[in-house]
């Protein structure tokens, strides 16, 4: 670790922005309409005030310990209120625990049981309504606040209101004495498979995991610029980078939801943002489907621009004559790309799941720079990230270099080990769990990898890769991401353990196959219908053909299954962070598996 390094607490973030550049939009949100500025100075005063009244309401660190501070939960898409409780809980010595607004309602009442949360903020009617449903089973639960104004319920706003000289004078004192190596959030895991575990982060982790990103990508001071947030900050990787634009003097602006991001980007215009795959995946689909409704000249030159940047490497030249028409594609297309983002943006950071190499070949070459890195909750949570200078600290379809301050190495099986300051506290109340995964001060990842010269490759989960009944192991994620180049392909699952083949289930990209349906003459008449019609599913089989010889025999898909429906978070199939669970798509769909596997 940089042992020059003055460690703070995430807190100090405020007093940092007040003495190093004092800003007018600090966090910022539209309100009825219209973009609504809070400057640092505001911030200070509302956090300050906030964890007053939360000190008059009883809540407390009590002895500093994990187990002895009053836990505070937050269900809440991404607002400065949810900043204002952050900092607050924070400066009380409490415990703050985010959680997913999807999260099924088994899983709320076990966390906030688990956790016993004393206090809850959550942002709206339904999840108000969600929580008194459950409320009498958790004993623990005592108040619960709203952000919005909600009949019946308690206006975050009355807690602020409650502070008093003599509270405020208080939190000064406890600021005080609250030490980095407390624990300042518990977040539990989603997963895809089990019950959720709290992951204790204290100060410390979070605090050097920003510092080291601040300094290996770098982020340097802008206080001149601005960034959307929209990926929920409930999860880690969207709160630490959160953290790392405070200590940047980085002005926040929140989307207003998912379905606006397009809108919100126009009018912010930020210089950047966050995000997971899936999210670039549909915007790519959105350009594509564009492209499609045009004709004659202009349907010929975007399709001419999007083949030259599917060819487009950072690391090697393609030539003069293809950086001349690279970027004259530039002028005439691609900067259309750039205005409907806003036409500023200079970085885009992905995580959270792999990104298909050929996206990153497109938006790089079209002066759209994204940057993929990776990294569990556990080590708070960056292990490695593609670098800005891409001419040599960048390359696509790895997660780029271990950040300075950490060792990364690889163990007997492969999977990805992490040491440093960022690796948790341990698992909330399960000591047994903590040492199965942090050994020796290693944190074990469960991600499988590869080194590609000096950059991290992950080539699967440890937990994902599964045995066909001849003995040979297979990994599906490199089949599936391959695959998810074509674009009639929106997603899909391999299959196959213990069976004698390898299989797939497959969700098309049903816009395209409209569109492809159309110039063969073939009419569309629901998803349900068309997934059975023989020139669908011969489509399907050319094109897994044609993928099938970039794998050796054993991985191959053999047999597939088309369904009708796209798996969302909504339905089930989809985590929060839009990463799949396995266990439930293959429970859910074991009919559509069996009818592969039929002789």
């Amino acid at each position: 670790m940089n042992n020059s390094m003055t460690i703070k607490r995430l807190f100090d973030c405020v007093e940092y922005q007040l003495s190093a550049f004092t800003k007018t939009d600090m966090l910022v949100a539209k309100e009825e309409g219209v973009w609504k500025p809070y400057s640092t100075a505001q911030v200070q005063q509302i956090a300050n005030n906030f964890s007053a009244g939360l000190l008059k309401l009883g809540i407390s660190a009590n002895n500093m310990s994990a187990e002895g501070s009053d836990k505070v939960a937050i269900i809440s898409s991404n607002r400065p209120e949810w900043i204002f409780t952050d900092l607050a809980v924070q400066q009380t010595g409490a415990i703050l625990v985010p959680i997913y607004p999807t999260t099924h309602i088994n899983e709320l009442q076990f966390i906030l049981s688990d956790a016993s949360v004393k206090l809850i903020i959550v942002s709206n009617h339904d999840l108000y309504e969600k929580v008194i449903s459950i409320k009498e089973k958790v004993p623990s639960l005592t108040m619960i606040y709203t952000f919005d104004h909600v009949e019946g319920a308690n206006h975050w706003s009355e807690i602020p209101a409650l502070a008093d000289e003599q509270t405020l004078a208080q939190v000064e004192k406890i600021k005080a004495s609250i030490s980095v190596e407390h624990v300042a959030t518990i977040i539990y895991t989603s997963g895809t498979t089990g019950t959720p575990k709290g992951v204790m982060l204290s100060h410390k982790n979070i605090y050097t995991n920003l510092a080291f990103s601040r300094e290996s990508f770098p982020f340097p001071d802008a206080p001149h610029q601005k960034v959307l947030s929209f990926l929920p900050l409930n999860h880690i990787f969207e709160k630490m980078v959160t953290y790392i634009y405070l200590f940047s003097g980085i002005s926040i602006y929140y989307a207003e939801s998912l379905e606006t991001i397009g809108d919100n980007l126009r009018e912010v215009k930020p210089d950047g943002f966050t995000t997971v795959p899936r999210l670039l995946e549909k915007v790519f689909e959105k350009i594509m489907q564009k492209g499609n409704e045009l004709t004659g000249v202009k349907r010929k030159l975007f399709y001419w621009a999007v083949s030259l940047a599917e060819k487009y490497d950072n690391l090697e030249s393609g030539g003069i004559a293809y950086n001349i028409q690279l970027a004259l594609a530039n002028k005439l297309i691609f900067s259309k790309w750039r205005e409907a983002l806003g036409g500023n943006v200079s970085f885009i950071i992905t995580g959270g799941a792999a990104c298909p190499i050929n996206l990153m070949r497109i938006f790089n070459a079209a002066k759209i720079p994204v940057y993929e890195g990776y990294g569990p909750t556990e080590n708070s949570p960056v292990i490695s990230v593609n670098r800005k200078d891409q001419s040599v600290d960048t390359k696509f379809g790895t997660v780029g270099l271990p950040l300075n301050g950490l060792k990364v190495k690889l163990a007997e099986d492969s999977e990805i080990l992490v040491q440093g300051p960022c690796v948790m506290v341990g698992y909330y109340k399960r000591p047994d769990l903590t040492e199965e995964v942090i050994i020796d001060g290693w944190l074990h990842t469960g991600d499988i990898g590869v080194w590609d010269g000096k950059f991290l490759k992950i080539t699967d989960r440890k937990k994902e890769l599964f045995k066909t009944s001849g003995g040979k192991y297979v990994a599906p994620q490199p089949i599936e991401n391959k695959l998810k180049e074509s674009p009639f392909i929106e997603q899909l699952i391999v299959v196959g353990a213990e069976r004698k083949f390898v299989g797939a289930l497959i969700v098309p990209s049903f816009p395209n196959l409209k569109l492809w349906m159309r110039e063969q003459n073939i009419p569309f008449t629901n998803n349900e219908e068309v997934i059975k019609l023989p020139q669908v599913v011969k489509l399907y089989r050319e094109l897994i053909d044609t993928y099938n010889k970039y794998f050796n025999q054993v991985e191959q898909i053999k047999k597939f299954e088309l369904l009708p429906q796209e798996w969302t978070i909504d339905t089930g199939e989809m985590t929060p962070k839009m990463s799949l669970k396995r266990k439930i798509v293959m429970e859910k769909f074991k009919d559509a598996v069996e009818r592969i596997y039929e002789k």
